[in-house]
């Protein structure tokens, strides 16, 4: 009897062969003649393409693998990132990576987080929660980025992920195809292109979405590595100023990743020197506690960033839909949303299982287009990103207070008193089913 599997990479084949009559279909297919402008012009013919291979990217391609359908990722950069820091990853992201298959193998190298510690900038203790308390089934751990990277890359064939490929130029074909040029000429045709190339998104521009609005606030953001082990309890620690506030949570035995956000009118000029970096997080959060500057110090010149906090509110009939024919968006290319709730990775991953079971469905049952599913995928996605995205703009502008007497309130009244654990994680209730 014939797998899942098989009847999906079958009912592929098939689509293929209907699409193309005259052609042999294959997975992965030779170059061949083909170009909206020069009949003479190299063009590799791709059944799905990738653009960007960050979580939402690399994760869509595993998906697909496990359901027997093989993927092109183009990737701009010379290699997967093996700087930055660390995101953290709430029940709905770790359900999200036991679906892709990989969850386990991260749990053993990453601390689970057990509560959350607030405290004032001068370190007077506001409130405590335990996650188990609030939510048994809560499951919350940091994660290394690079490592989620490499861990999702390395269950996709040798030849999945194409390095050194800028997107250069996009534009329709004949029978449903988008036509691609990169910047070094190459040129490939796919049948259904999914944009996961992050918040600056080339296919995004191309379908119409406006560029990303600037929050008001900047973060600083790091990992530092402690060569004796880290002296830190297994908990978030959130502290709270004037206009500005900082956080960290032990990653490993070794490393804490740490935080802070700042109001700030403009986004202000790119800095890369991570000399000049550690110099304006430490002026920031001049006269707070010890930990936090002492984490400053110690983090490595490659796991320190400092980048404007942007999103996008994807509003009905004003906002584009992230589907149009056989393209499609997922993850920051789509929905970029501020931290303050910690569910920009957890999306990213939830978007890959839906988008691939939408397209499953699809070819295996012959009855719903690929256009089909994807629109579905989008009315889908929607109802769980907008209000998301909205939500953690306004947690982030609420503890960016920076007038005296509100931040009293805040400290005094608001946070120790009125704050409330279990609505704030009713979002992390998202159910994923293995593929």
């Amino acid at each position: 009897m014939a797998t899942n599997h098989q009847v999906i990479a079958s009912s592929i084949l098939s689509l293929q062969s209907k699409a193309y009559p005259n052609s042999k279909i294959r997975n992965r297919t030779k170059p061949i003649s083909l170009s909206l402008s020069d009949a003479h012009t190299t063009v590799q013919k791709e059944d799905i393409v990738i653009v960007g291979a960050g979580i939402a990217g690399l994760a869509t391609a595993v998906c697909l693998q496990r359901l027997g359908v093989r993927s092109l990722v183009l990737e701009q950069a010379e290699s997967l990132r093996t700087g930055g820091t660390s995101l953290t990853l709430f029940k709905n992201g770790w359900k999200a990576l036991d679906a892709i298959g990989v969850g386990d193998e991260l749990r053993t190298q990453f601390l689970e987080i057990e509560g959350i510690l607030m405290k004032t900038d001068e370190g007077r203790e506001l409130r405590s929660f335990s996650f188990k308390e609030e939510d048994s089934s809560q499951e919350v751990r940091p994660v290394e980025r690079r490592v989620l990277l490499q861990t999702l890359a390395d269950q996709l064939p040798p030849d999945a992920v194409k390095f050194a490929s800028k997107l250069a130029k996009i534009e329709k074909a004949g029978a449903g195809e988008t036509m691609l040029e990169l910047d070094d000429g190459t040129q490939l045709s796919a049948k259904i292109l999914i944009g996961c190339d992050g918040i600056r998104s080339s296919v995004a521009k191309w379908m119409g979405f406006p560029e990303p609005k600037y929050a008001g606030h900047c973060a600083f953001r790091g990992l530092a590595f402690y060569p004796s082990g880290q002296p830190l309890e297994p908990r978030v620690t959130y502290m709270y100023g004037r206009g500005v506030r900082a956080g960290y949570v032990p990653v490993s035995a070794t490393k804490v990743y740490w935080f802070l956000c700042y109001n700030s009118p403009s986004p202000g000029e790119k800095i890369t020197d991570p000399s000049q970096l550690k110099k304006q997080a430490l002026d920031l959060l001049r006269n707070w506690p010890s930990s936090i500057l002492d984490m400053i110090d110690l983090t490595p010149d490659d796991t320190i960033i400092r980048s404007p906090l942007e999103d996008r509110w994807l509003w009905p009939a004003i906002t584009p839909p992230p589907s149009r024919g056989s393209v499609v968006l997922a993850g920051d290319a789509w929905h970029p949303m501020t931290p303050n709730l910690g569910q920009g990775g957890c999306c990213a991953l939830e978007d890959a299982i839906v988008l691939v079971k939408n397209l499953s469905a699809a070819l295996k049952s012959g009855q719903e287009s690929v256009e089909e599913a994807l629109e579905l995928y989008g009315r889908q996605r929607w109802i769980r990103v907008f209000p998301l995205t909205i939500r953690a703009n306004f947690v982030g502008a609420l503890l960016q207070w920076d007038n005296p007497a509100i931040c009293s309130i805040r400290n005094n009244l608001v946070v120790p008193k009125l704050v409330r654990m279990g609505p704030m994680l009713e979002h992390t209730n998202f159910a994923c089913e293995r593929l």
